[in-house]
């Protein structure tokens, strides 16, 4: 008895893993989706276990089809199965869907399901899921940078980068900050008075619509060069700039984007062409100095290994909430570290794609940065989860609570715009 008390906290952890792994029955028994109109590209999943335990996912992107392909195929694969089983189910959905093809749809459904399900694992250990993983490789926090994009931004569909998106008053206009009559340098000196180091733009984007990104002017580079010019004359070499493409640009207008920018110190660029095509964005990685980042629109760790093996990549991003959840985005992970490379966690997204990535971003001893919108976090985030994500010297901390350390707040979900699908 004296051995037991002088190690209560190990016994304890110790005593409750064994009830959870020994426990006969342990069984999903509802699953249902939650969206909210405002917030027109997320759809939340909630599972709920016989025990009552809930774990929440998410992903991104055509929520009716999402809830439609959770109901019809995944949902009968997780009624009355255990939820402790997760890489067993990871594979059988995969398997299931692989032969049609599965790097859309079916790929960001079984994210949002591996995510619930890393939750309620956590939940039932009492134990975060950064622990889960391993413990945490970054004890300081996950450095953070700023995707300068404003409220509503991607909210409804179709709304791409070449939309302006429309801030509500009072809350943080990052877009508008870096377009032409803007001033980024202000922006820049008002993110590094948050902490934050380093900053996302996308100059270049409208000068693509015209002629499918296959040629860019002179007179248009120096345009898009404007808001690099404006950080550097107000803050200097302080913030760390990243060119988000979003994949607009064939391969000699991009090279011709990189070689505009060396002067001004970016410190990535991230999908300056479509990552489809990896022996071509070895071209472009071979004919600049900056670091080439791609991507999490690859969806999983076998794309990700065609890109590793073509050289074509400095930096590795991904999206846990895309690209196969907790599960395959740590593969993925490991697979960048093998190659001597960083991985990057995306969130442009929502709060529990942001939750789930910097558990994975804690707990990998590679992790170059975990992506944030301001405009989000310190916005929407705060109506809808019981958890606030805030940045201190420049990084945020994973979530402490057991699981995923964040759950939608019950007042939300009574909201007259929200709408809730049983599929069980």
């Amino acid at each position: 008895m004296l051995n037991c008390c002088i190690v209560l906290p190990e016994a304890l952890a110790l005593c409750w893993s064994t009830i959870f792994l020994q426990r006969s029955i342990v069984k999903i028994t509802g699953v249902r989706t939650i969206h909210f109109a405002p917030f027109a590209n997320i759809t939340f999943l909630e599972l709920t276990t016989d025990s009552g335990i809930v774990g929440l996912g998410e992903t991104y992107y055509t929520p009716r089809s999402v809830t439609a392909y959770i109901g019809e195929v995944l949902t009968p694969l997780l009624l009355e199965s255990d939820p402790r089983q997760i890489e067993a189910f990871w594979r059988r959905a995969y398997e299931n869907s692989h032969i049609y093809g599965n790097k859309g749809l079916e790929m960001r459904c079984l994210s949002a399901v591996d995510v619930a399900l890393w939750d309620i694992l956590g939940q039932e250990l009492g134990r975060p899921i950064w622990q889960l993983l391993g413990g945490t490789s970054n004890p300081e926090g996950v450095p953070v940078y700023n995707t300068c994009a404003s409220a509503g931004y991607g909210q409804k569909p179709p709304d791409i980068s070449r939309k302006v998106s429309t801030a509500a008053p009072g809350t943080y206009q990052d877009f508008e900050a870096w377009q032409p009559g803007g001033d980024a340098g202000e922006l820049a000196r008002s993110l590094l008075d948050m902490g934050i180091r380093a900053m996302k733009i996308w100059p270049f984007d409208r000068f693509a619509l015209a002629n499918h990104g296959q040629t860019i002017s002179f007179a248009e580079i120096d345009e898009g060069l404007q808001p690099w010019k404006q950080v550097r004359d107000t803050v200097g070499l302080d913030m760390d700039i990243i060119l988000e493409g979003h994949g607009y640009w064939a391969l000699q207008p991009a090279r011709r984007i990189a070689e505009a920018l060396e002067p001004y110190k970016p410190v990535l660029l991230e999908d300056l062409m479509k990552p489809d095509n990896p022996r071509t964005l070895a071209k472009l990685r071979s004919s600049t100095r900056t670091p080439i980042c791609a991507s999490e629109l690859l969806m999983n760790r076998y794309a990700v290994e065609e890109m590793l093996r073509a050289d074509a990549c400095d930096v590795v991003m991904t999206d846990v909430t895309w690209a196969g959840g907790i599960t395959e985005c740590r593969k993925t992970a490991d697979m960048a570290e093998t190659n001597n490379m960083g991985v990057i966690f995306h969130d442009c997204t929502g709060p529990v794609t942001l939750a789930a990535s910097l558990h994975l971003a804690a707990h990998a001893t590679n992790t170059w940065m975990q992506e944030i919108v301001r405009a989000f976090t310190l916005g929407f985030y705060l109506e809808l989860v019981d958890h606030p994500f805030v940045v201190e010297n420049g990084r945020m901390q994973a979530p402490q609570r057991p699981g995923l350390g964040v759950a939608l707040k019950p007042e939300a979900l009574d909201r007259d715009d929200c709408q809730i699908t049983v599929l069980n």
